[in-house]
């Protein structure tokens, strides 16, 4: 699936959210389609992981 399809399905699901529950619930559900996303991401190699880790790491000790 392409990423303007996935926005469109996220967007899509977050607006029945906030009409079907409230705002609170289509926080809810944003938070966890973030999850979904960052998972999904890793799992496919499109993050990795270990490198956003080291570099995190050596932001924090000084080093760029």
């Amino acid at each position: 699936m392409r990423t303007p399809h996935v926005g469109l399905f996220l967007g899509a699901i977050l607006g029945f959210a906030l009409i079907v529950e409230g705002f609170g619930e289509m926080l809810i559900v944003a938070l966890f389609a973030g999850l979904g996303w960052l998972v999904a991401s890793v799992l496919s190699g499109t993050i990795d992981l270990g490198e956003v880790l080291s570099t995190q790491r050596d932001r924090s000790a000084g080093r760029r």
